[in-house]
């Protein structure tokens, strides 16, 4: 069963948006059709195909909060950059749209975006096959593998970047994930270039086996050598959730330490540690704002400055825009 809005009590979530073309010529007559102003909610038969066909066609102007339910009206959601209206929760963003938030427009360069996995230990224990996940997650997601890399500017600043995104078999570390940030990290030590990784994983992909364990140490490799010897500029961002091989690697091995507020960090979850050790995990106990008073993270940033703050932290570092004139690092 599907649970709809009606527009009776949707005023204080949907009229601010009546200037849309979209909502105010298409989905109210949506609405007013299927909902006939008659409840808050309308439970809709899976067997009516006609009405479930309509809403999917317009469903992509609404995106559901995560932690609330609360519905956000899309253009206005990614302009709040994904976070809730409702309950000013942090919803997780793609990797797209971390590029496009983090980067000058019009300066991403991508780096090994057409390297893919093709299932090197050859796990088949699976339902479906592991070749098969991979290839609907690219289908889906329109992703080459769990992590971008690429170069591009931060207020006019060069930077090398690589995101992770969780939408892709659960931003698990596989050997092209890996291999990927480890190019990226040998690029930015050749060309001298700041890094950022951005973080959201649920650790290692056991599909690949020892494969995936052996990338913390190869990344962990190419970091020495780009820190300790280059004596390069290296910071880490902490998202919803960080946890695992990626926690206990690279993500705590940056010059600086960033956190997005409420994020879930940990080596281990929840469920995992309760379910080995018979203890109960404390509640909240592995957010970042606990992580950061035990003195693990140096900062918590909210999304909204996260850009202007790491322009500052470049400027401090003596990094400057390519464009003398960029002189803003607040945005």
């Amino acid at each position: 069963m599907l649970t709809l809005l009606t527009v009776n009590d949707t005023n204080n979530l949907c009229f601010n948006y009546f200037d849309n073309y979209y909502f105010s010529k298409i989905l109210y007559i949506e609405i007013k059709n299927l909902h006939k102003l008659s409840s808050y909610f309308l439970n809709v038969s899976e067997n009516d195909s006609e009405s479930l066909k309509r809403i999917k066609q317009y469903q992509y102007l609404w995106v559901s909060c995560d932690f609330c339910d609360g519905l956000n009206y899309r253009k206005t959601f990614m302009s709040k950059m994904y976070i809730c209206e409702h309950c000013d929760s942090y919803v997780r963003m793609g990797s797209s749209e971390r590029i496009d938030f983090l980067i000058d427009s019009g300066t991403w360069y991508p780096i090994d975006e057409d390297m893919v996995s093709f299932d090197p230990i050859q796990f088949e224990n699976e339902d479906p096959p592991y070749i098969e996940k991979l290839d609907s997650n690219q289908r889906e997601h329109g992703l080459t593998e769990a992590v971008q890399t690429g170069i591009g500017q931060l207020n006019g600043i060069p930077i090398a970047i690589g995101v992770m995104d969780f939408r892709f078999i659960g931003g698990s570390m596989g050997s092209v994930v890996g291999e990927k940030i480890t190019r990226l990290i040998e690029y930015a030590t050749s060309e001298l270039l700041p890094l950022i990784l951005v973080c959201a994983s649920g650790g290692a992909r056991m599909q690949e086996g020892s494969l995936s364990l052996m990338q913390m140490a190869k990344i962990s490799a190419a970091l020495h050598d780009y820190q300790s010897k280059k004596k390069l500029f290296f910071i880490s961002i902490l998202t919803s959730p960080t946890t695992g091989g990626v926690i206990a690697s690279f993500a705590m091995l940056a010059d600086i330490i960033i956190a997005e507020p409420e994020a879930h960090i940990a080596f281990a979850g929840k469920r995992v540690i309760e379910q080995t050790l018979n203890q109960q995990v404390p509640e909240g106990s592995q957010e970042a704002e606990i992580i950061f008073e035990s003195g693990l993270l140096d900062l918590i940033v909210p999304r909204n400055i996260l850009k202007g703050v790491l322009g500052e932290l470049f400027h401090l570092h003596n990094f400057v825009p390519v464009n003398p004139k960029a002189s803003k690092f607040l945005t």
